[in-house]
């Protein structure tokens, strides 16, 4: 059975990795945005509780459809396995988990957490720490160049709720801003002192509601996130098994 002609595999993705270009696409709960390393310049459309995996596919090929790009990264809202979501969004629509955006795209893909694609862009050597301070906690760690996403936000923290419900959006809304602040340095000094990083960098929506950040905290930029998908491709990004990306 022949192929559609959209999921036909480009050529252009064998052309040396200094000559790529990367088209990076974060999806959010909120937005989809999308840049290559080429033009620079952001796009975006609404995500929301009724967007499909395919829907996004389909809705990023219409806004970039002026573009031209070899190879793709994306950042997902939750765990990710082999390049493949393992796991449903909170909220997004379904048909995500298992999804091949390779097959969809018609270009390599590369698929990590959204967290830790933002960790990939504000990463300046040595042993950092990545919190995502959003809707829920998104954290990833990276020491010597080798990264390893991670679930942080889901352990176990007081009265039998997790990091996530005290310090995400849903905790900031339920106990107002004040608390929420010292909740947020609580957790930044319990994982400092488990990880030992070098220094930590808060990213996510909520991150500039934080006052006076406890010591080796820096602010990122949610633009990083672009960064890091270039990253994925312009360097050899490795997991924490050591195996090259």
């Amino acid at each position: 059975m022949a192929r559609k002609a959209g999921n036909k595999i480009s050529k252009k993705a064998n052309r040396p990795a200094s000559r790529r270009t990367v088209l990076v696409i974060d999806v959010g709960g909120t937005h989809v945005k999308v840049m290559t390393d080429k033009e620079r310049i952001k796009r975006e459309f609404e995500s929301g509780p009724t967007l499909s995996a395919t829907e996004m596919v389909r809705q990023v090929k219409l806004l970039t459809k002026d573009w031209s790009y070899d190879v793709i990264s994306v950042g997902y809202p939750g765990p990710v396995v082999h390049n493949r979501p393992l796991t449903e969004p909170h909220n997004l629509g379904r048909g995500w988990a298992g999804f091949d955006f390779h097959r969809a795209f018609g270009r390599p893909t590369r698929v990590v957490n959204d967290a830790l694609m933002q960790a990939i862009g504000s990463y300046q050597g040595g042993r950092m720490l990545f919190l995502g301070l959003g809707t829920g906690l998104g954290s990833a760690m990276i020491v010597d160049g080798v990264y390893e996403p991670m679930e942080l936000g889901h352990l176990p923290y007081r009265k039998g709720a997790t990091f996530e419900d005290y310090v995400g959006a849903a905790g900031l809304e339920r106990r107002g801003r004040k608390k929420w602040r010292k909740s947020v340095d609580d957790v930044i000094a319990r994982l400092s002192a488990a990880l030992e990083p070098e220094y930590i960098v808060l990213g996510g929506g909520n991150a500039d509601k934080v006052d006076n950040p406890p010591p080796k905290v820096r602010f990122g930029d949610n633009a990083n996130a672009f960064e890091g998908g270039f990253r994925m491709w312009k360097k050899r990004a490795r997991k924490a098994n050591g195996a090259a990306r």
